[in-house]
């Protein structure tokens, strides 16, 4: 379902169908289709599926991005449902689907191209060349465009959080976004799958978000806001002890989570349009007496906090259907969530969300039962997820650091006594060194001084010395695409920031296909404005993360991609069948992931720990030009053994990969470059 194995296996189908040799007309035709559509509304696309008894049915990602436009009011998007059963789709879903919406039906064969190639949901922009997939990347572009549209609209925009972070950073980093769009989705969605399966009754995700939302939460302006709860409770205490004794047992408790108190009202004034500010008052001089340790912690209202987000957007109908679910199957398993069901009736308290909600088919409210708790569940009264799953936290969020959780900071320095020169000695002693190619063309350079202005990094916001060494590396990257590639194939840059790769090679390759993709929408944007500048025909944008793209193509670009994401870049390519050149940055950034773990070769797995080579990883970063000449030196070797360890795991897949260092070396003190390309009769990837 949500991005599950039906998606992928259909990427794979699309891999080996669509043919190297159509991928031009293809965006020719997209190009030519969005002609006539270019004042109209930008396309959204959602997916829509078949149920157990083949009848069609919303995934998760679908009802969410349904509900954000229910909630936002959004009519600015032409929505395409996209079905192999397009007559029969939106008759039976027409009670889940707002009214207000453009609807229409689309068959997956008549996707654009760009749109084709990546998960939904997508949205494509009025020229056709500019898509948006992914889940939190589609949400957070409703929102703008509302805001667009009607800048009136505070409530959806406090939905972005502050400094409008909400779910911005890619899945890929964050351990939150991931649970979010990824994690808490695919669990309901396998839990709806099989309902009856009592092992799916409490996910190990919904066990950590039900974990997450007993804790404190720490806003920006908490102080303020913690001292008003102290002055409230101790005026209800003083209330209560006013009272004759028999009925001071009839008094709700000061300090009870049944109803969110000064946190909930607190967020729904932030979310009222109408609201008129309060009129300054300060604390009694027995309240502003109190040390800030010694006040009332702030409940956790919302996912977030205190308030009301994008992230409650995203859970709302997915935890809905989850308790749906229980309560007809199992409803005494609610007893294990008291703390989601709180969530869950504070969430219907925002103002919009109930109407919202009904316009797609959900009824809110449910009528729940779980026993009543008085203050915060003790640690004991929330079984582990591990007791339930099997799984622990860790292995449900994935490690955002060393082995065992520990983060780079974390690592004690008695792990580097030594320095790398023992790992190096080991490696030595397994007859494992540092091999560099030999570049095989150190004199090739673009003619800059003839390029227009836009494609120059120069135009760019840095300086002239950055600039001339960006051009340096731009000549080895472009000149080793020029000995791979073949005319009327796909290059695709990922990671491609403001486009200074991309851009040069639609520039100097008119009659191949090139493809950017980034997950920051501003460097995108840039990269799409020089783009137009150039009136480059041959290119297409797509703001996503890396893992939301699969769509075909013969050669993958990189350059400087940061830690792991440099393995993410070639394990994309290995997928695809693809050739890489590839630059990589940020070695003390590379850690154990759900996805890749390191060593990443088999000889270096017979030869080092992990915390081995992570002593390599952290010495590869020192080979800045401040350092002195001898750890420049072993840095780079380091650089040289943790890249030869990424080419021989590549080497297991069928393909032939060198390592070898820009020229001139000085253009970066991260030069490295691995170009690889597959084997004929390559094992299956």
């Amino acid at each position: 379902m949500v991005y599950g194995s039906e998606e992928i296996e259909r990427g794979s189908v699309y891999l080996n169908n669509v043919g190297v040799s159509s991928h031009k007309q293809c965006y020719k035709n997209c190009s030519m289709a969005h002609t006539n559509t270019r004042e109209q509304h930008q396309s959204l696309y959602l997916e829509v599926t078949s149920s157990t008894n083949e009848d069609a049915a919303f995934p998760l990602h679908t009802s969410i991005s349904l509900f954000l436009l229910s909630y936002c009011d959004c009519k600015c998007f032409k929505v395409h449902l996209v079905t192999a059963k397009p007559a029969a789709s939106s008759l039976s879903l027409r009670g889940h689907i707002p009214p207000s919406l453009d609807i229409c039906d689309i068959q997956p064969g008549n996707l654009p191209v760009l749109v084709k190639g990546c998960r939904l949901p997508a949205v494509l922009d009025e020229t056709g060349r500019y898509c948006r997939a992914g889940l939190a990347v589609v949400l957070r572009h409703i929102i703008n465009r509302t805001m667009e549209i009607d800048p009136s609209r505070k409530d959806v925009l406090a939905l972005l959080g502050f400094k409008k972070t909400c779910l911005k950073a890619c899945a890929e980093v964050s351990q939150w976004t991931r649970l979010c769009e990824l994690g808490i989705p695919s669990a309901v969605e396998e839990h709806l799958q099989n309902p009856a399966d009592p092992s799916l009754h409490l996910p190990s995700t919904i066990l950590y978000l039900e974990k997450r939302l007993g804790e404190p939460v720490k806003v920006h302006n908490d102080d303020k806001i913690r001292r008003q709860k102290l002055q409230q409770q101790k005026q209800q205490q003083k209330k209560k002890e006013s009272q004759p004794l028999e009925d001071q047992e009839n008094l709700p408790d000061s300090d009870s989570r049944s109803e969110g108190g000064m946190e909930l009202r607190t967020a729904l004034a932030k979310l009222s349009v109408d609201a008129v500010p309060p009129p300054a008052t300060r604390e009694s001089s027995e309240i502003r007496r109190v040390k800030t340790a010694e006040l009332p912690p702030l409940e956790r209202v919302f996912a977030e906090g205190l308030y009301f987000t994008l992230t409650d957007v995203v859970l709302l109908p997915c935890i809905y259907q989850y308790l749906c679910s229980l309560q007809m199957l199992s409803p005494g398993t609610l007893s294990e969530v008291p703390l989601l069901l709180r969530w869950y009736g504070c969430v219907q308290a925002v103002p919009g969300v109930l109407t919202a909600a009904t316009a797609c088919g959900m009824r809110l409210p449910m009528d729940l039962h779980a026993p009543q708790t008085h203050g915060p569940p003790s640690p004991s009264s929330t079984p582990a997820p591990e007791a339930v799953t099997g799984v622990t936290l860790t292995d449900l969020v994935e490690q955002d650091g060393m082995e065992g959780g520990t983060t780079t900071a974390a690592v004690p320095q008695a792990h580097f006594i030594g320095g790398p020169r023992p790992t190096m000695t080991k490696l030595k002693d397994h007859g494992i060194e540092a091999v560099f190619s030999i570049h095989p063309n150190p004199d090739w350079t673009l003619a800059w001084n003839d390029l227009p202005a836009a494609v120059n990094p120069t135009e760019g916001k840095m300086s002239d010395v950055r600039a001339i060494r960006k051009r340096q590396q731009l000549n080895n990257l472009v000149a080793m695409v020029m000995e791979l590639v073949r005319t009327g194939q796909t290059v695709v840059d990922f990671c491609s920031g403001g486009g200074h790769v991309g851009i040069v090679l639609a520039h100097t390759l008119p009659d191949c296909q090139v493809i950017l993709i980034e997950n920051k929408e501003e460097s995108l944007v840039r990269a799409k404005s020089r783009s137009a500048e150039l009136g480059l025909t041959n290119i297409g944008f797509i703001q996503a993360n890396l893992d939301y793209f699969t769509g075909p193509f013969d050669i993958g670009v990189a350059l400087h991609a940061c830690g792991v994401a440099t393995d993410m870049v070639v394990g994309h390519c290995i997928q695809a069948g693809a050739s890489f050149v590839v630059s990589p940055c940020c070695y003390g950034f590379i850690q154990n992931t759900v996805k890749f773990s390191f060593p990443r070769s088999k000889r270096f797995q017979e030869s080092l720990s992990y915390k081995e080579h992570m002593i390599l990883c952290r010495f590869a970063d020192q080979t800045a030009v401040q350092l002195p000449l001898e750890r420049q030196i072993i840095g780079k070797q380091c650089m040289g053994l943790v890249d030869l360890d990424r080419s021989w795991a590549a080497e297991a897949y069928g393909y032939s990969v060198q390592v070898m260092t820009m020229v001139p070396e000085s253009c970066s003190p991260k030069n490295n470059m691995l170009v690889g390309r597959p084997r004929e009769n390559a094992p299956a990837r």
